[in-house]
């Protein structure tokens, strides 16, 4: 927020450069060494006196303006507070026409300017007044000076002039003691001492010098790689101010206490460079630049007792206001006995288990399973289903943990296109083996050792079946869900990975167990031989195939997947004998096979054309949106940067609006079914109706996205963040994960209805 970058409303693209002029203005109060560059009280000077001949009576200011220098017509001005006085328009000789690099078509003055201002009434006892003198000005080597407020008391006395105290005396007296109307450095006007509350917050006390503001949007708190990450910042609301130049805004004066949360990756004491920025301004004077500080804190030794909530901003447990569920939960694996964290967990996985970004992996252990021909036994599918688990729930258990201490979102990182493509090209291949082309099997030297090591069983089987269980953690983290950004939460706050590694291990052996039912039962359902075994596993070679559009989808056009599933669909007809050809003899299963498999090539047919009308959806290939039902979607206004979001946040706040702002990706699952069903509900769009609605598309994970993210504390899309009114986050009301429109619908009213934060 820079004060002079909005002085004048024709001001265009100027914003860069008087930042460098401000900077400039403020040399001489940084260093002993002589510049060319002089204070604005020593380039315009003026000189007050009283014409009390005329009538009305005037006052008359007179500039003298240094060489090389010249002031704005229109940006002088001339008004008082003392009561019993009515100053008239002030009478301003015309200037000459001047081409403004940054203002336009400008009216300046050079050298010498008088300008009468009538004195319309005075009561008779007011024998002085203060008048308060407003200019800005710019010297011929590009430099424009901030714009300048100065103050003096005019005395009428017989002799008619007027004797100013705060006006001559400032400007050709002794400057060897700075006087009240010089600013001071930004770091006597603005103070931070900052001390250790716990080892998992700090406290920067701001002290503010009289006359003096600052604004409360510019304060931020980083850290540079390898430091404590600071977390969002807690302070109170501020004062609302009507700034001249930047509108409605909250500033802090006297005093302000900042709390910061930290991210800790270990729980070992540890030395922190703490970087603050701010910026601020002199009460009718002139606007600092942003000012940036660095101050070193020795963070001491920390423990789970040590971290009350995972996340500070958070309400807590059992004090009867708003807590979100991921908070809840943090707070659980934070303080909760850990046998009943771990059994806590392993039921919440059970029920993501249930989830689109699980079911995927059925297909996958099923036709691991049945790639085993006619030799699997109840024991052995059991053995290949619990390998399968335990090498989903490791990778997913050391990949979250690991993430999470090192600050990032483990759920984009393993989003990466080329990763997502690898796993589908190896889906494509087992597919292929379910169809006969080949065997895949682990390298016979490998086997034999394994296999000689292990005794009787095919440990090459088992390591494979183990390796796809990791790699099926690609497809377990497309979805984020607030049992999993509880437990990274903890690992990333407090440093505990035992904790909440124990707990996303739960997690992942939750969503395990569905898995380890369906692929024992596969040992005893599936036949032990004949054509029926080649048609289950034709059938589990389309559903990898499905899987890997399915993973697909995130990062190629919604078009071209509609092709691949329209061929998909088409050829899984043709291989349920769609064309075959049925006498009367013919059996009613294949009856019923060339039925389905006509319907499945008719609508995959139906694809296919829906694709080449411009059609997206595979459950509604044909359908055209009018004007109308596109209408009845929320509207989102894109965002990119912290910057975006706070440039919309003061513009909502001016209008006293809430804002949601939500976080998207286009390889994540829930998002696309929050878009699809719940932003489409009608009592979602009603509960809305006044609320500013943003969204950020960290699909591209780059530099200003994860920026973006961490400001947030946020692990992965989909993630919902409400601010009221005031532009202050409500945390306690973020939304992780899916939620029905009806559950989203009533939750937005429970945060409309909601009060304030206390300061």
């Amino acid at each position: 927020m820079i004060n002079t970058a909005t002085i004048h409303p024709h001001g265009r693209g100027r914003r860069l450069c008087q930042w460098l002029l401000a900077g400039l203005v403020l040399l001489p109060w940084y260093s002993h060494a002589v510049q060319d560059v002089l204070p604005p009280d020593q380039v315009f000077r003026y000189e007050v006196s009283l014409d009390s001949g005329s009538s009305p009576e005037a006052i008359l200011v007179e500039w003298n303006i240094r060489p090389a220098h010249y002031m704005y017509r229109e940006r002088m001005g001339f008004a008082t507070a003392t009561e019993g006085v009515e100053l008239g328009e002030a009478i301003m000789p015309a200037g000459e026409i001047h081409e403004d690099e940054f203002f336009g078509e400008m009216e300046i003055y050079r050298g010498k300017a008088l300008i009468r201002i009538p004195v319309v009434s005075r009561a008779p006892d007011v024998r002085e007044l203060e008048l308060e003198i407003r200019s800005q000005g710019c010297a011929d080597i590009g430099l424009c000076y901030p714009p300048q407020r100065w103050k003096t008391t005019v005395s009428f006395d017989s002799q008619g002039k007027a004797a100013g105290s705060g006006g001559l005396r400032a400007l050709f007296g002794s400057r060897t003691a700075r006087d009240s109307s010089e600013p001071l450095p930004p770091e006597e006007a603005f103070r931070p001492l900052v001390e250790v509350i716990d080892p998992f917050r700090l406290g920067v006390t701001w002290t503010i010098a009289d006359d003096y503001y600052l604004y409360r949007d510019s304060l931020k708190a980083s850290a540079a790689a390898g430091n404590p990450q600071p977390g969002t910042l807690i302070m109170p609301p501020g004062k609302q101010k009507t700034d001249e130049y930047f509108g409605e805004t909250r500033v802090f004066y006297n005093e302000v206490l900042v709390e910061i949360p930290l991210s800790r990756a270990t729980p070992e004491p540890t030395p922190m460079a703490l970087v603050l920025e701010y910026q601020g301004c002199k009460e009718d004077g002139i606007c600092y630049p942003p000012q940036t500080i660095s101050i070193d804190v020795d963070l001491p030794a920390a423990s789970n007792s040590d971290q009350p909530v995972a996340r500070p901003a958070a309400g807590t447990p059992g004090t009867g206001t708003m807590v979100s569920e991921q908070d809840r939960l943090s707070h659980l694996i934070g303080t909760g006995n850990l046998a009943l964290v771990m059994l806590t967990f392993t039921g919440l996985g059970l029920l993501l288990a249930f989830t689109p970004c699980v079911l995927p992996m059925v297909p996958i252990l099923s036709g691991i399973i049945a790639g085993q021909g006619d030799n699997v036994t109840t024991r052995k599918a059991f053995m290949l289903s619990l390998t399968y688990v335990l090498g989903m729930a490791l990778t997913y258990t050391i990949a979250g943990a690991v993430f999470a201490a090192a600050g990032q979102q483990v759920q984009s990182a393993l989003q990466k296109p080329w990763i997502i493509i690898s796993a589908a090209v190896l889906f494509v291949a087992l597919a292929l083996s379910m169809f006969g082309l080949y065997e895949l099997r682990v390298p016979a030297a490998i086997q034999n050792r394994l296999s000689n090591a292990g005794g009787k069983q095919k440990a090459g089987t088992y390591i494979g079946t183990a390796v796809m269980g990791m790699l099926s953690a690609l497809v377990v983290t497309s979805c984020v869900a607030p049992p999993l950004v509880a437990t990274l939460a903890v690992i990333g706050q407090t440093g505990d990975v035992v904790r909440g590694a124990s707990a996303l291990f739960a997690l992942s052996i939750g969503m395990g167990l569905p898995l380890l039912v369906i692929g024992t039962s596969a040992g005893r359902l599936i036949p032990k031989a004949g054509a029926w075994m080649n048609n289950v596993k034709g059938a589990f070679g389309f559903m990898m195939l499905g899987l890997a559009i399915w993973m697909l989808e995130r990062i190629l056009p919604a078009n071209v997947i509609l092709v691949m599933w329209a061929m998909l669909v088409f050829m899984a007809g043709v291989f349920l004998g769609a064309f075959q050809t049925l006498d009367t003899s013919s059996r009613a299963v294949h009856k019923l096979g060339k039925g389905l498999g006509l319907l499945a090539a008719f609508y995959g047919a139906v694809m296919l054309v829906g694709s080449l009308s411009g059609g997206t959806d595979p459950l509604r290939p044909l359908h055209f949106s009018t004007a109308q039902q596109q209408s009845a979607h929320l509207v989102f206004k894109r965002i990119k940067s912290v910057e975006d979001l706070q440039r919309e946040l003061a513009q909502a706040t001016s209008l006293g609006q809430p804002v949601m702002l939500d976080f998207y990706a286009d390889w994540c699952v829930s998002c696309k079914e929050m878009e699809k069903y719940t932003f489409t509900d009608a009592g979602v769009l009603q509960a809305l109706a006044n609320t500013v609605t943003l969204q950020a598309d960290v699909t591209a994970n780059d530099d200003v996205d994860q920026k973006l993210l961490q400001y947030f504390g946020i692990y992965g899309p989909p993630t919902i963040v409400f601010f009221g009114p005031d532009g202050l986050e409500r945390p306690d009301y973020r939304v992780v994960g899916y939620m029905s429109g009806a559950e989203f619908s009533r939750h937005i009213n429970q945060f409309l209805q909601s009060p304030p934060p206390n300061p």
